[in-house]
């Protein structure tokens, strides 16, 4: 390692120790040349987690862009920010979990809709709009249709229920 006062490639290592969350080594080195100590930190180099996007390019997985559009799609709605976290939680873990480190958008997409439609129906809504890419008014309708005709049978359950 290059000491970083007199540029000397030569040191020996005094100490070392593992970092507080155990993902690093903290070494102490000490220059041959000059006899100054330094520090320098050991860490894996990890490989990044990736989102595959509708047109095939591929991006690095980042959960505040999910996070992002999740209070877009709650804001002014009855949703703690606790449960918005958990359906990240849910969303990176599925990235984790998968064997090219890599989900698509639609894999991604998927998981938040059916997350938003058993917590907040508007939220769903908005989430979908943007997400499923209504080209119109009618495909809108389509599945709010969809939402009203599914609340309207959860309904007829209970009530059955009830009885």
């Amino acid at each position: 390692m290059k000491c970083p006062f007199c540029g000397f490639l030569e040191d020996k290592v005094v100490d070392s120790r593992e970092s507080k969350e155990g993902d690093s080594i903290r070494r102490r080195r000490e220059c041959l040349e000059c006899g100054r100590r330094f520090t320098s930190y050991e860490r894996i180099d990890e490989i990044p987690y990736m989102v595959v996007k509708k047109d095939g390019k591929r991006a690095t997985f980042e959960r505040n862009k999910i996070l992002a559009g999740l209070l877009r799609a709650c804001e002014k709605r009855p949703i703690s920010a606790a449960q918005l976290e958990a359906i990240v939680d849910e969303v990176e873990k599925a990235v984790q979990d998968s064997p090219d480190r890599e989900l698509s958008t639609n894999d991604i997409g998927k998981i938040i809709m059916k997350r938003l439609k058993a917590l907040d129906k508007v939220s769903y809504v908005r989430f979908a709009s943007v997400y499923l890419e209504f080209e119109d008014v009618s495909e809108f309708m389509t599945e709010l249709k969809y939402l009203v005709r599914s609340r309207g049978e959860k309904n007829k359950k209970t009530k059955k229920k009830e009885i």
